[in-house]
């Protein structure tokens, strides 16, 4: 039987679980497989996580040349998070012939070609399942499952802390600041709850999947970004009224031969299956042009199912007798302006306060057509000399609808523009 030696790199959250489930699993493993995986060293500062899990300290340090150096180790599964050291420790890794696993979203989407080309020079793998959807085997069916198709798009919810937070606001009324306070005391967020709130999570997570799925690289800084942050109880029960679900989704999209690549908060009407999605589960919807749509739907995060997704990296590495890398030009350099796609259309949802008097609507009304932009619906409700009111605005460009409301913002009449939500 073939035996694999392996380093982890760090020992938090998914580094122990992914310890637990390698040790619990390595006899299912070696029968299923074929391949007896031990961990033979790790790299941990804390003795407290080394000591809580029962493993032996004498394969514990500090130093990765502990790793880079032992000719038994050929698989090195990195759990620091970050850019610094992970990304040094990984390229050094690569070159001494080692192939690598990570859910490290940021570093990948930030230096995949790097990496790349470090696994060419030691003739090693590449595997982040781990990186996108937790547990979610999305990276796999995107790399071996959808040969027969070209992927005409990927819209997903993918990060499991807004997604908490939106079913909370939705089912129970309640503010996003009351939810947010309620999904740090759980875990669910950060302190800091940047990384997930602003879209940065779904922003690193899509760059990566929009390039396995339209074969080229999609770097970060051309996937639009908008959080959750400002969005309003008022906002989502508005939606319900009208059947729609408010969702954080991350949407690639192949439109007439470029990418539109984008992170924000959607209405989607309640019969889409991503409505359905409650809490911190994650799912993604994939439509290729032969099979049509498909879903896959999981955990998103967490110690045991990401811990999951990595040792299934863990195993199908340790299968191949020849790694497979990028199929396409990978590199930063030969991206192009004209590859993508910006100024994307869809519906919209926009509400504001106005002044309650004759005259104001047909005001905004000409400002919107100034600009190609033609509402659908409209409510009106007034009180104390003011009105609240919400359009639904026919399919037009972002382009149009932004420069719309930069004028109408301006008008004396108009108090305030509160929400522009994009309709799917």
């Amino acid at each position: 039987m073939k035996k694999v030696g392996v380093a982890l790199l760090g020992l938090g959250t998914v580094g122990g679980g992914t310890y637990r489930i390698l040790k619990k699993m390595r006899e299912d493993i070696a029968k299923t497989d074929g391949v007896d995986i031990e961990v033979m060293h790790i790299l941990e500062k804390d003795m407290s996580k080394v000591e809580a899990l029962g493993i032996d300290p004498s394969i514990v340090s500090c130093d990765i040349n502990n790793v880079i150096n032992n000719p038994e180790i050929s698989i090195v599964a990195e759990f620091f998070g970050g850019i610094e050291p992970a990304r040094s420790f990984l390229m050094a890794s690569l070159k001494a012939g080692k192939s690598i696993v990570t859910a490290n979203k940021e570093l990948f989407s930030k230096h995949w070609s790097d990496l790349e080309e470090c696994a060419k020079i030691g003739n090693a793998g590449l595997y982040f399942e781990a990186s996108c959807v937790g547990g979610v085997p999305v990276i796999r069916a995107l790399q071996a499952s959808m040969q027969g198709n070209r992927i005409q798009s990927i819209m997903g919810i993918v990060n499991g802390t807004t997604n908490y937070i939106l079913t909370k606001m939705a089912d129970e009324g309640l503010d996003y600041a009351d939810v947010l306070k309620e999904a740090q005391r759980l875990g669910y967020a950060e302190a800091n709850p940047s990384a997930d709130v602003d879209g940065f999570d779904s922003m690193y997570k899509l760059s990566i999947l929009s390039t396995l799925c339209f074969h080229k690289r999609v770097p970060i800084d051309k996937v639009y970004r908008e959080g959750i942050s400002k969005v309003s109880k008022i906002d989502i029960e508005f939606g319900k009224q009208l059947g729609y679900t408010l969702k954080l989704l991350a949407i690639g999209k192949m439109v007439d031969g470029k990418i539109e690549a984008r992170v924000h908060p959607a209405f989607i009407l309640d019969s889409n299956p991503l409505a359905s999605v409650k809490g911190s589960f994650n799912a993604v919807l994939i439509d290729g042009d032969n099979v049509g749509d498909i879903m896959l739907y999981g955990r998103g995060a967490g110690d045991l199912p990401t811990g999951s997704a990595i040792v299934s990296d863990i195993v199908y590495a340790a299968c191949q007798t020849e790694h497979k890398l990028s199929c396409f030009d990978n590199n930063l350099s030969a991206i192009k302006d004209s590859d993508f796609s910006t100024d994307f259309e869809c519906e919209y949802y926009v509400r504001m306060t106005v002044e309650d008097k004759a005259g104001v609507l047909a005001k905004i009304a000409s400002t919107l057509g100034k600009y190609d932009v033609s509402i659908n619906t409209l409510q009106q409700t007034a009180n104390d000399g003011a009105a609240s009111i919400i359009f639904m605005i026919h399919k037009t460009k972002e382009s149009n609808i932004n420069k719309a409301l930069a004028e109408i913002k301006s008008l004396n009449e108009v108090d305030s523009v509160d929400a522009l939500i994009r309709v799917l």
